[in-house]
């Protein structure tokens, strides 16, 4: 998947939490299945990440899933930069505490791989 990188970070979610995030006015998903509470942060990547995130966490999910593209400039949660590989040190974007939707500047819906052709 070709995502341009300028600064922005990504998150994958579904479109309903998203959805629900927007009526809400905050997003606290971390991950598929697991919260801001849960973990503590949102995973979030870099765009040359991106593929990586979406084959090795998101391969065996079905249905569409939704790409957020976040301005850092606009969250108004703290994000940290930390290693998320320790053998390669490779460091991801970690947002620390709810996402306000006003920082996702875009979304995009990402279709299974299956019906890909």
């Amino acid at each position: 998947m070709s995502v341009v990188d300028d600064g922005r970070i990504h998150h994958v979610t579904t479109p309903d939490t998203w959805a629900r995030a927007v009526a809400d006015g905050t997003f606290t998903e971390s991950t598929l299945d697991r919260s801001l509470e849960d973990e503590g942060f949102v995973h979030c990547c870099d765009a040359a990440q991106l593929d990586f995130v979406l084959t090795t966490f998101y391969a065996a999910v079905p249905h569409d899933l939704l790409l957020l593209t976040i301005d850092p400039e606009l969250l108004e949660s703290r994000l940290v930069r930390e290693v998320g590989n320790p053998e390669t040190g490779e460091t991801f974007p970690h947002v620390y505490g709810p996402i306000n939707p006003s920082a996702v500047v875009a979304t995009r819906v990402l279709h299974p791989p299956h019906g890909r052709h």
